[in-house]
């Protein structure tokens, strides 16, 4: 099954109007060795997290947590029946550095990864599931890649990343580690028969450069700005001020917005802050005060809709 012109969703294929206002990079499920004591491993509390991103206004979003690194996507299903959120689920893997040791995933080639990633897309997404009625399927590709670096196993995600696009249509991200080899990546990808149309880059925010996010989107990339609330690194003033300088340059249509929390230490319901309603509750009446109301409605409504919506496969 193949939902071109739609919006695959852990529940349902929907018409991309119906996506609503889209966090577009979140995580709900989420295990790694680079954030020891940072686990998402509680149903409940992830839920309430969700819960809370709904009552603040938000329709939808995505979970962007790939393949292994603790990715459940019954319960990622279970939250979105409860919440009433439209999530769409995610299939790739991130950057090496995610993986242990011995874990079997970076020894796979491009052609067992690339098969492994459809059938998350079209078949089911839950390990052995066979999936039919009541199948809980991704919607979304992911790749990454590390600091001006790719390694061998990340090159090979990239490859199987675009096959499973060129057999699907799936939408992509791409993790950029501290916004860099932005176009390199896209370079990769576009060998592989992905345009950066379909290509979602995140964290450009975290390299605060109007003029380079203008050439981006002019290339054709969806951008994602997703570091609001991390004071030690930037305000977030300056996030919104990159923002509106990309605008006045390039549009407001490519860009993208989340809040990639992504921590226990920072959900209230496991105790942490400042919250997975953070982007809702204090990033974006700043942003319309100084963008106004009809910028915020395109990057969390029309943008991602465009982005998420499954094409015509190769």
């Amino acid at each position: 099954m193949n939902p071109t012109g739609r919006v695959r969703t852990v529940l349902a294929d929907i018409e991309p109007g119906e996506l609503g206002r889209t966090d577009y990079h979140e995580h709900l499920t989420q295990v790694s060795p680079l954030l020891p004591g940072d686990e998402l491993d509680d149903e409940e509390r992830s839920g309430a997290e969700a819960a809370s991103l709904r009552a603040a206004g938000i329709d939808a979003m995505v979970e962007a947590t790939p393949t292994g690194l603790g990715r459940d996507v019954a319960a990622i299903a279970r939250i979105a029946a409860a919440t009433g959120l439209n999530i769409v689920a995610t299939t790739g893997a991130h950057r090496e550095a995610h993986y242990r040791p011995g874990d079997p995933l970076p020894a796979e080639d491009a052609a067992a990864l690339a098969a492994r990633f459809t059938a998350d897309l079209t078949v089911d997404a839950r390990p052995g599931s066979p999936g039919g009625a009541g199948a809980v399927r991704a919607g979304l590709l992911k790749a990454g890649a590390g600091y001006w670096s790719v390694s061998p196993f990340e090159r090979r995600v990239l490859d199987a990343v675009a096959a499973a696009h060129r057999a699907t249509g799936a939408p992509v991200m791409v993790h950029l580690e501290h916004g860099s080899a932005a176009f390199e990546l896209l370079a990769v990808l576009a060998e592989g028969g992905v345009p950066a149309s379909a290509v979602a880059l995140a964290h450009m925010d975290r390299n605060p450069d109007p003029g380079l996010h203008a050439e981006l989107c002019e290339a054709g990339a969806y951008l994602g700005y997703d570091g609001m609330a991390r004071h030690r690194e930037r305000p977030d003033s300056e996030l919104i001020a990159c923002l509106l300088a990309t605008v006045e340059r390039a549009g407001p249509h490519r860009l993208l917005l989340g809040g990639d929390v992504a921590r226990r230490t920072r959900y209230r319901a496991y105790g942490g802050m400042p919250g997975l309603d953070y982007l809702p509750r204090r990033f974006l009446p700043r942003l319309a005060a100084e963008g106004g109301a009809e910028l915020v409605d395109t990057l969390l409504a029309a943008n991602p809709a465009a982005w998420l919506t499954w094409r015509s496969a190769a």
